[in-house]
């Protein structure tokens, strides 16, 4: 355990026990939306390149247009 998570945990410990839990809740919750992140990104590699790769052909067939940001 790092030293600073050694630190929130003993100033965690002060805290009554109703806070305690909302702090805990957080942080597992935090954990299991990177673990979450994590897997999409890690199964999307291939998505992503056969869309930048469709993109890319569609530019280089010219049915791609240029962006004027004063019609958006």
């Amino acid at each position: 355990m790092t030293e600073l998570l050694e630190r929130a945990i003993a100033r965690l410990q002060t805290l009554p026990e109703s806070e305690q839990n909302a702090i805990a809740s957080i942080i597992l919750d935090e954990i299991e939306d990177e673990r979450r992140w994590d897997e999409a990104f890690s199964r999307s590699p291939d998505i992503l390149a056969k869309l930048a790769a469709s993109a890319m052909a569609e530019y280089r067939a010219g049915k791609t247009q240029e962006l004027d940001p004063e019609t958006l």
